[in-house]
């Protein structure tokens, strides 16, 4: 198999078909191996039968196949699936800190898979921000100095970055938590840290891998609220992955279900929970089927009781 080959150009130039997309993914792979010296290739990815043998032998991990999806313009997007099933892998893909195998991601009219090493350090700090899953704070910088850090690497002065820093820690509740140390916060507050440090960087697109899957129930009701709150206030794309389905249906606007590298149904979690495409989509949202069942027994015999007693009355 020939080894990947990277394109390193001198502009990644926007890509005219894209229209009002934020986000479009296409014919996305990501094919990990195992055995030493062994490469696949884009080419190799359009040879059905070799990705099949990949896929059911010990020699790779076929982590995504042919993932492609189209994210609007302030939506909030949600990414469902089990362990296992390449949701962190497609976000990861999306800043290329995983080099997708084959396909394209075009981010904002531009060609990510394009673009040369100074390209994508620019586009990262410029054009998209992350909030990670373990907050990723940086422990011998101060809260200030974090949310600033990517401000600095970008060249903003000083004042600057210290107005833009303390605005974003107001944002979500951390005025007076500034000089303090991430060893000092709980961890809801060093999650608060990471998405303050991405809303400073004022990209239009933010990327949220499983950012509140490690606090507590009450802590991630109340950091899932204040998103949506900013999110009404900012209106940025928002690419959000998680395996919380009851956080999907609070936040998500559309959705996509993951199983095994492959998206399975799209659409908004109401069409997703009334119409699963398949069995694994309908075991996946049973839970929440079945809790709406009970919300409206529970809702019509109240309407029955209300009724009765006013007929008694």
């Amino acid at each position: 198999m020939d080894a990947p080959q990277q394109q390193d150009v001198a502009a990644a130039a926007p890509v005219a078909e894209t229209g009002a997309e934020a986000i479009l993914i296409r014919d996305l792979w990501k094919v990990y191996t195992r055995k030493k010296g062994m490469s696949v290739s884009s080419s190799d990815i359009e040879n059905d039968e070799l990705v099949e043998e990949l896929d059911k032998g010990e020699d790779a991990v076929v982590a995504m196949k042919n993932v492609s999806l189209e994210i609007n313009w302030g939506e909030t997007f949600i990414i469902m699936g089990l362990s296992g099933s390449g949701k962190s892998t497609l976000i990861r893909c999306l800043l290329r800190l995983v080099e997708p195998t084959s396909g394209d991601i075009i981010i904002n009219g531009e060609n990510v898979t394009a673009m040369n090493k100074r390209q994508l350090v620019n586009f990262r700090r410029e054009k998209i921000a992350m909030v990670f899953q373990h907050y990723g704070l940086l422990p011998h910088r101060t809260v200030l100095q974090n949310v600033t850090f990517g401000l600095k690497l970008r060249g903003d002065e000083k004042e600057s970055r210290k107005e833009k820093a303390m605005d974003s820690l107001d944002k979500v509740g951390l005025k007076g938590w500034e000089k303090y140390y991430p060893a000092a916060l709980s961890g809801g507050m060093r999650q608060r840290v990471g998405i303050a440090r991405a809303l400073v960087m004022d990209a239009p697109i933010l990327l949220m891998d499983e950012p509140f899957s490690g606090l507590d129930p009450l802590i991630r009701r109340e950091l899932q609220d204040e998103m949506i709150h900013l999110q009404k206030v900012m209106n940025k794309t928002i690419f959000f992955v998680t395996h919380d389905l009851s956080e999907a249906l609070r936040m998500g606007d559309r959705m996509a279900i993951m199983k095994k590298g492959e998206i399975v149904q799209v659409g908004s979690p109401d069409e997703v929970i009334a119409n699963p495409a398949d069995e694994y989509v309908a075991r996946f949202v049973q839970d929440e089927r079945e809790h709406m069942r009970r919300a409206e027994e529970v809702l019509a015999r109240d309407m029955a009781g209300k009724e009765g007693a006013a007929h008694v009355s």
